[in-house]
């Protein structure tokens, strides 16, 4: 039988007065840099992942400690933080047979870095209310450089009390870390940095062809215009690979259309007209059927060049 936790010895950090107990879930590519930044930090961290082998290569590298199920990960720390898939992936590691919800000492607060819809959001708000528990939805951007560099942007929603005692925690590995308002306007924010990335996305794709199919050099296109009005982090970071045709630097399609179905979703709930996301969204599908379900979300361009 495995045992429930291995443990690697980490060097005395000399700042333990200002420590946390700390259980992080969920170690994919952008979970496993950040959980890394905690340890570094000199946080006490245990991490879970689906993938057993995923969490002993983690505490191989960090040190740390690792568990077999959130419920175990989760004994007495005092932060639990979750970077998961999906709605149903976050349920179960919450209030599953062995969820962390069935593990947290009262006064405990799990912060939720993974984007899932407002309402399950507000659903766990409420169970984890009902156990003394504080929920903090804190979705993240920034990429996996911006995990791995400990830059991201984290939008948070829940009450103001569980966000103070939680934002040193997140400053380890963020840029800017702001509560945007109570619990589920975390998710709200990420929807809206979702609708303004595939709108901004669909423009340079755009932009780039036109440049292509006119015989430009875009490279050098791209070098003066994003030194103007039509500059944004997309057109800095992507038009290179964009232009060699190469797609494997970002956020998968896959993950796009299920954050933009969030978004189309939540816009039917409150009335909000969406009709560029939606449009993108399909273009995103028919990527998909291009075979570029893991594509970067730049291989928009991609779909351009298969209408030739």
């Amino acid at each position: 039988m495995r045992p429930a936790a291995r443990q690697r010895e980490r060097p005395d950090s000399g700042e333990d007065h200002q420590m946390a107990k700390v259980a992080f879930l969920g170690l994919g590519v952008m979970g496993y840099p950040m959980a890394g930044h905690l340890q570094a930090a000199g946080h006490e961290v245990t991490v879970y992942n689906r993938t057993a082998a995923k969490a002993e290569a983690w505490v191989e590298q960090h040190g740390g400690a690792m568990a077999m199920t959130p419920e175990q990960a989760v004994q007495g720390a005092e932060f639990v933080m979750a970077c998961v898939g999906n709605d149903d992936d976050l349920r179960m590691i919450c209030t599953g047979e062995t969820g962390a919800f069935g593990g947290m000492s009262k006064g405990a607060i799990f912060v939720d870095h993974t984007t899932v819809s407002a309402k399950v959001t507000r659903e766990l708000y409420d169970a984890a209310a009902a156990q003394g528990i504080d929920f903090v939805d804190a979705p993240i951007s920034g990429g996996q450089a911006g995990a791995e560099n400990g830059v991201l942007s984290i939008m948070c929603g829940g009450d103001q009390a569980a966000y103070d005692k939680a934002e040193p925690v997140m400053q380890v590995y963020s840029k800017v870390c702001r509560r945007i308002g109570d619990s589920g306007a975390g998710q709200m924010t990420k929807m809206c940095n979702q609708i303004a990335i595939a709108g901004v996305v669909q423009g340079l794709s755009e932009a780039i062809h036109f440049a292509e199919k006119a015989g430009l050099d875009g490279r050098a296109v791209v070098e003066v215009i994003s030194q103007g009005a039509a500059g944004s982090w997309q057109m800095v970071n992507r038009h290179e690979t964009m232009l060699d045709d190469h797609f494997d630097y970002g956020f998968a399609v896959d993950w796009m259309r299920k954050d933009l179905g969030i978004c189309l979703d939540e816009a039917n709930e409150n009335g909000a007209s969406l009709p560029v996301t939606a449009l993108v969204d399909q273009f995103y599908k028919d990527v998909q059927k291009l075979g570029g379900g893991r594509w970067d979300t730049s291989s928009l361009i991609k779909r351009l060049r298969a209408l030739d």
